[in-house]
């Protein structure tokens, strides 16, 4: 699977970790920064990840800041994405399941490395249900 990531510089530090850990599992990873520390515009680097997964050139994208907030703000904007942030085992099971999330969102402030490492995971690997739920996704406006 190809995945796209994204960064601000208060998620800089979880980085290398993320992209390890995807390619460790087969992913291919298609990263759009941050390359450093240094103070930064989350959107300057989620947008084109986000667009990136609503042009069909990545399958799914994984977007970073300290709190996860303002990435999935910028993410569900764009047409096509279903973007969540994600802050337990249970959600990143569910955002998929039931939403059929395309795009996760984490706070790095906010967990242990183990923690947001577990959360991709999951996310990553549990399946759409369909049925009922796509019967409500269906209904989401035409810009979701």
């Amino acid at each position: 699977m190809k995945i796209a990531i994204a960064f601000d510089h208060g998620a800089y530090d979880f980085r290398q970790s993320l992209i390890e850990h995807l390619n460790s599992k087969g992913h291919e990873v298609e990263d759009f920064g941050t390359y450093s520390k240094e103070s930064c515009d989350y959107p300057d680097h989620g947008k084109p990840a986000v667009e990136s997964v609503a042009k069909a050139e990545c399958d799914k994208a994984i977007l970073c800041c300290s709190n996860g907030i303002g990435m999935t703000m910028l993410a569900n904007k764009v047409s096509g994405i279903r973007a969540a942030m994600v802050y337990s085992k249970t959600s990143a099971k569910a955002t998929r399941e039931h939403h059929d999330s395309n795009i996760l969102c984490l706070g790095a402030k906010e967990f242990t490395s183990e923690d947001l490492l577990s959360f991709v995971d999951i996310w990553l690997t549990t399946p759409f249900e369909g049925g009922r739920h796509l019967r409500r996704i269906n209904k989401f406006p035409s810009q979701c």
